[in-house]
């Protein structure tokens, strides 16, 4: 496979799994806020710092936008000059599957453009009539298209490649939605005793975890064990112990014996999955979870970078800023 093929692929899963991931981020934040329990700052700011974009929400609208929702809104779904907006992030899943439209099956490709149809048309009118069916929709088309590549795609290099960018940019968001919401929530909750529960839930819900996580522990949610499944329960599908795993047996499969020339990429994937196993529950008992989640982010997109060398044919200064194509 050639290496521009290969890039939108890998670019092609992570796109997807970033619409997804917005997508629960809004519509989960959109709940919490309605319930009253907190100010709109408290509930609005955690969804604009996940995505990336705070210091540029801030320079654009100002500090006390933040409280907001409705320009938050606008601002993560439909600003143009935000890389991270879902209407972005949709349009370039559609223009790499677009790109390399031979290697992918029908029904992956009709399902990534019939999302985009969607959000350049009917879409619009849903976000203004209907926000809790316009994100769930996007969720679901979302999930729908990645389903559609599980079931109708060859489990080839093609496939490896999707994956490998799905898993990746799953361990990132889940590290990301936990860091700034675990920080977000702890400073509140001394202020909001009587609302700790339905925080952790909202938590948990916006990494699709609610279900999961009741199933597995059967009781009250609390900071160690809700930091304790989403980081290192191998069998919930969007841990980040199960995502950089599963990652990890993706690159091998794809990634040839002279890619060492080039970089390390599967040494770092394989070391940085070890140091999580064996150093998230002391991190967490020792409140340290800040600096587990923050190196998991860090090192995942060092990883990413390290593909863009080894495998996609980025120069050297270029693999620096792909995470942001």
């Amino acid at each position: 496979m050639i290496s521009r093929v290969a890039d939108h692929l890998f670019w092609l899963g992570r796109y997807l799994e970033r619409a997804e991931s917005a997508a629960r981020v809004g519509l989960v934040t959109r709940n919490l806020a309605l319930d009253g329990e907190l100010d709109p700052r408290s509930a609005w700011q955690p969804a604009v710092i996940v995505s990336g974009e705070e210091e540029a929400f801030r320079a654009r609208h100002g500090d006390d936008a933040f409280a907001d929702g409705e320009k938050v809104q606008h601002w993560l779904t439909w600003e143009e000059t935000n890389l991270s907006s879902l209407r972005r992030t949709v349009a370039a899943a559609r223009d790499n599957a677009r790109s390399i439209r031979e290697v992918l099956s029908l029904e992956t490709w009709e399902a990534v453009n019939e999302l985009f149809l969607w959000m350049e048309g009917a879409g619009r009118a849903t976000f203004r009539e209907d926000r809790h069916g316009f994100y769930r929709n996007i969720r679901q088309a979302s999930q729908l298209s990645l389903g559609v590549i599980h079931g109708t795609m060859l489990h080839d290099d093609a496939f490896d490649f999707i994956l490998l960018g799905v898993m990746l940019e799953r361990a990132g968001q889940t590290s990301r939605i936990l860091d700034v919401h675990h920080h977000a929530l702890a400073n509140l909750l001394q202020a909001h005793q009587a609302v700790e529960v339905s925080l952790w839930l909202a938590l948990l819900r916006a990494c699709s975890g609610f279900e999961p996580f009741m199933k597995r522990f059967q009781g009250e949610p609390s900071a160690a064990t809700v930091a304790r499944f989403l980081v290192l329960d191998a069998r919930f599908p969007r841990s980040v112990n199960h995502c950089l795993h599963v990652a990890g047996k993706k690159l091998s499969r794809v990634r040839s014996a002279d890619a060492d020339l080039r970089g390390h990429s599967l040494t770092r994937l394989r070391a940085l999955e070890s140091w999580v196993v064996d150093e998230a529950r002391p991190h967490i008992d020792g409140g340290r979870l800040h600096d587990l989640l923050t190196r998991v982010v860090d090192e995942t997109h060092g990883i990413c970078d390290e593909l863009g060398r080894e495998l996609f044919g980025y120069p050297a200064a270029e693999a620096e800023g792909a995470a942001g194509q």
